[in-house]
């Protein structure tokens, strides 16, 4: 007997490929169905998700997942089948997800180990659930043991900025790591912060706060030139030896052709200022390292911060332990004489204004514009509570 050939007339021909390929899809399908449903009544019975949630599943098995939600109870379920990759000069990809932050209560993926860049998407599903949200990955492992279990969690648990893991369980062969985003890791005033009797910028700046420009409830086009710099009431040329700028998130300002780094209006010329310009978007920000007097700060920790659409503007997320954000600004304002403090309203950089004000650092800041951007809604209570403490603060509005 001659040998067996495949053949576009054998077994690889449309007629045999498509059966065969739909029976595999259809039990990979069953399959997903079955851990997805294990999934949730884990969780529910844990108390851990309920049937009111409003529920996301991302991946390639996104479409059989919310088929098993809804079987399970579970209506308000959404999908996001493949969230798009982004090239960046053949090294990583990054992740983004279209939804708003704090969208969903519960979030479910089976893509940590097939994605490029698991950061990006444990990145972007802490951003989208609410504050005590329910995150959950199934990951795989190499046994069945209790060991097995706790090497399965590192790869979730590594990853996480505002959350902490909460559960984990076998279900079926993958490993169910169920993690829970923090209650209270945005920034929010209750009452008006209280700063030492001592603190410098609210010492010296206190006799100007009535000055400052009212607020606005909404954006006018001439917002800026209606606003009162400090420099209108006191001497800084002649009188301060050092002069700090350091703009946090900087690099959406940075690409207008209309306008420089630095305000327009403001009463002293940028060149007189140290300027620090902090971004995790290396590309954007070497792009203008010709800029007399300014230094980029690499900090990619604030790559969570903004949704980003542009791929040309994408830079993956590298991590960086070693840097500490805090500990660089405190040394880098302890050396200057004037600072002027400029950051957007997103979760990331209001936490690091909330260490500002617990640390006392924020007394080393003469002058604060905060940029009020969509995504948070009580920007104007955070101003007036600063405001009410004596903190010299600007409404600075998105671009």
């Amino acid at each position: 007997m001659g040998p067996f050939l495949l053949s576009s007339a054998g077994l690889l021909s449309k007629k045999f490929l498509k059966p065969i390929w739909s029976t595999i899809e259809s039990a990979q399908c069953k399959e997903n169905i079955n851990l997805t449903a294990n999934v949730v009544r884990e969780l529910t019975t844990m108390k851990m998700l309920s049937y009111d949630a409003k529920a996301l599943c991302i991946g390639q098995r996104s479409v059989s997942a919310v088929l098993a939600m809804k079987r399970e109870g579970i209506s308000d379920v959404h999908a996001v089948y493949r969230p798009p990759f982004f090239p960046l000069r053949n090294r990583k990809l990054v992740t983004e997800l279209d939804y708003e932050d704090t969208s969903f209560d519960f979030v479910f993926s089976r893509d940590l180990e097939t994605v490029p860049v698991p950061a990006s998407l444990v990145l972007e599903i802490e951003r989208i659930l609410k504050p005590g949200g329910i995150g959950a990955m199934l990951v795989s492992t190499s046994g069945s043991d209790s060991n097995s279990l706790v090497r399965s969690v590192s790869p979730v648990s590594s990853l996480l900025k505002n959350s902490s893991v909460v559960h984990v369980a076998s279900v079926g062969e993958p490993v169910l790591v169920a993690f829970k985003r923090n209650a209270e890791d945005g920034f929010r005033f209750d009452q008006s912060p209280q700063f030492p009797a001592d603190c410098p910028s609210v010492v010296n700046n206190k006799p100007y706060i009535d000055f400052l420009e009212p607020l606005l409830e909404e954006e006018r086009a001439d917002f800026e030139r209606r606003i009162h710099y400090l420099p209108e009431f006191i001497d800084v040329v002649s009188s301060r030896k050092r002069l700090v700028y350091i703009d946090i998130g900087a690099a959406g300002h940075l690409k207008m052709k209309t306008r420089s780094w630095f305000f327009p209006s403001y009463p002293i010329d940028k060149r007189a200022f140290n300027a620090y310009f902090v971004h995790h978007n290396t590309s954007v920000l070497t792009s203008y390292v010709k800029s007399p007097g300014v230094t980029f700060i690499y900090h990619p920790g604030l790559a969570a911060t903004k949704a980003i659409t542009d791929p040309e503007d994408l830079e993956p997320f590298v991590e960086d332990e070693s840097f500490d954000f805090l500990a660089w600004f405190k040394e880098t304002v302890s050396f200057a004489d004037f600072v002027v403090l400029k950051m957007n309203s997103s979760d990331v950089e209001l936490k690091f204004l909330a260490d500002l004000i617990e640390t006392g650092t924020i007394c080393s800041v003469d002058e604060l514009f905060l940029r009020c951007t969509t995504g948070y809604n009580d920007c104007t209570g955070i101003l007036k509570s600063l405001r009410s403490s004596g903190i010299f603060v600007h409404q600075w509005w998105e671009e």
